[in-house]
């Protein structure tokens, strides 16, 4: 048990990403109004590309199994996709988790009830260019035209309450 735990902190530490339940700025990440895009393989390894979900509003959710903050946030998104999903809400889930630790992904997605697509990227080149610092988890809000409109670092309890109403709002416009 104590050898895993090293091996995680060296894990988390060469990939350089971070957890957080503290709201950060995200001044470094994607520019809000510019377009994105993006492909990735899906679980089941088919490729799946942000722009192929053109015209609805899309919430890009980058986490990792060792994510705390993340773990918590996974539920109230599952609610929010069960509700808005049918109004053409979608939410990518993207697994930014080190291909060694891919055997602990589907079994997280499954004991969380998760619905919605969940792709890899292992290499966090996705992670780099939506969110330079890393952080997890963190939102991206993209609109029907493709820009985004919105991003979201970190998490605390209530924060889904207002993605939820900038989802909203994205439906509305």
């Amino acid at each position: 048990m104590r050898a895993l735990r090293i091996a995680l902190v060296f894990l988390l530490a060469s990939a350089g990403l971070t957890a957080t339940s503290q709201t950060a700025q995200a001044t470094d990440a994607a520019a809000v109004g510019s377009a994105v895009d993006f492909s990735l393989r899906n679980l089941d390894g088919q490729q799946v590309s942000l722009s192929s979900f053109r015209g609805k509003v899309v919430l890009v959710n980058f986490w990792a199994t060792w994510c705390g903050p993340c773990q918590v946030e996974m539920p109230h998104l599952q609610k929010i996709y069960t509700e808005l999903g049918p109004q053409g809400v979608v939410i990518l889930g993207i697994s930014a988790d080190d291909p060694k630790l891919d055997a602990a992904v589907k079994p997280l997605v499954k004991s969380k009830g998760l619905t919605y697509p969940i792709l890899r990227d292992p290499d966090t080149r996705v992670v780099s260019q939506f969110n330079p610092s890393k952080t997890l988890p963190f939102n991206v809000l993209v609109g029907k035209d493709g820009k985004i409109a919105a991003v979201h670092a970190g998490y605390n309890p209530g924060d889904e309450v207002a993605l939820r109403a900038e989802l909203l709002g994205l439906l509305a416009k």
